[in-house]
């Protein structure tokens, strides 16, 4: 069953009460893209990755990022095999379908970049030699709030490798109940399902990717990257990955809906989480309180969106 619906109701049997966060998450898997949660530690973060391992049947690796885990633990190495006379070449625990990088900032800056190929080439070099990651392959990773003990901002190059950045909070007191009496029958992530496969993830990406997004809404797609790029309280706007990864975002959200052409209702769904987080704002915007969100929010209200037909 390819059915973006059923994939959420298995993800809600574990997670509860973040309907939103769950379709964006979603959508960024279907748009064959990558997802930054950022959040205080509790609430979630790592249910909710297991919960789409589960529910798309792929294989999951997860990585406890500290100080020191070393590039190797993470894309693999190469070791002498007496019986052969020959390197052979071990897996590194990102050779997997998705790939949980739990508290990435963490771990050193060294070991942070050893993500980047992986993320954006699908593949990892060790010692010369390039071997493919698998295929579906999804990094979801999470971090805690920059001045929490012991992490470190991740640098803007890799912040711009994450399609989304989204963030669970916490929970509603009635979801929280919720949550608490689930837990009473047992472990929720054991009643989640698989769902889907790797061969319907593929089909069901390759839909995503033939939905039609027309001139105009291109056009409407750089109408507010460029205001991003002009406001005088950002320092650096989105950039033309940004560009890609709202195109993507908005044909998944089109797709899901059951639409096979984007309108412009689905830029705005997903832009805020699609660029919030590759905006740097000007030394006077954050001295004066400014926030990337709400200076996303503007830009949204301010900038004119094609008539839909």
């Amino acid at each position: 069953m390819n059915d973006p619906k059923g994939i959420l109701d298995e993800v809600k049997k574990a997670v509860v009460g973040k309907d939103n966060v769950l379709i964006m998450a979603l959508l960024a898997i279907l748009a064959g893209g990558h997802i930054l949660l950022e959040d205080i530690p509790g609430v979630g973060k790592t249910t909710m990755a297991l919960a789409f391992s589960k529910a798309l049947h792929l294989q999951y690796n997860r990585v406890q990022f500290t100080p020191d885990v070393l590039p190797s633990d993470i894309v693999g190495f190469t070791v002498y095999n007496k019986a052969t006379g020959a390197m052979e070449y071990k897996d590194g625990a990102i050779l997997c379908n998705l790939f949980l990088a739990d508290e990435l900032n963490r771990a050193t800056s060294r070991t942070q970049s050893a993500l980047l190929e992986a993320m954006e080439e699908r593949t990892v070099t060790v010692d010369g030699v390039t071997h493919p990651v698998p295929d579906p392959f999804v990094v979801i990773a999470t971090q805690n709030p920059v001045g929490a003990s012991g992490t470190q901002l991740l640098p803007d190059s890799q912040m711009d490798r994450f399609m989304v950045r989204l963030s669970l909070g916490y929970p509603k007191p009635a979801d929280e109940k919720e949550m608490l009496s689930r837990k009473q029958a047992g472990n929720p992530l054991d009643t989640v399902n698989s769902v889907a496969d790797k061969g319907g993830m593929a089909q069901m990406r390759q839909e995503v990717d033939k939905t039609y997004v027309d001139g105009k809404i291109l056009d409407y797609i750089i109408r507010l990257n460029t205001a991003t790029r002009t406001n005088p309280s950002i320092l650096q706007g989105a950039s033309p990955r940004a560009s890609l990864a709202i195109t993507a975002m908005a044909k998944a959200a089109a797709w899901v809906q059951g639409r096979d052409y984007v309108l412009p209702g689905d830029v705005k769904l997903i832009y805020p989480a699609t660029v919030t987080h590759r905006l740097l704002l000007t030394p006077d915007a954050e001295a004066a309180g400014r926030k990337a969100f709400a200076l996303v929010e503007e830009i949204l209200k301010s900038t004119p969106a094609p008539a839909a037909k």
